[in-house]
């Protein structure tokens, strides 16, 4: 088993329903202009910080623009024991394109 592939409308329905975690691993200026609400921004400079404190027992969703970065990281992540370790399909622009105010 290892990370799987979301779709954004999976990804809203997983968010509404349940306390998960949303990492966002675009650039610092893109994360700062939009972003999903309650996302973290994840750089080289935190990633080691947050793997030792996040809960690995939530569901972590990991975006980048269009979904293709995120696969590799949301298998780190999975590798690192996040037991439920997602890649947002479409990453940001499909999220933002399905759910403009959000």
């Amino acid at each position: 088993m290892s990370y799987k592939c979301i779709s954004t409308e999976e990804a809203r329905d997983l968010i509404d329903a349940n306390d998960v975690t949303l990492l966002d691993i675009r650039d610092v200026g893109s994360f700062t202009a939009n972003n999903i609400e309650n996302s973290i921004h994840v750089s080289d400079q935190n990633v080691g910080q947050i793997v030792a404190s996040a809960n690995k027992d939530k569901p972590l969703i990991v975006y980048c623009y269009h979904g293709n970065s995120s696969k590799g990281a949301a298998d780190y992540f999975f590798r690192e024991g996040f037991k439920q370790a997602y890649s947002l399909d479409g990453g940001f622009e499909d999220w933002r394109l399905k759910f403009p105010q959000s």
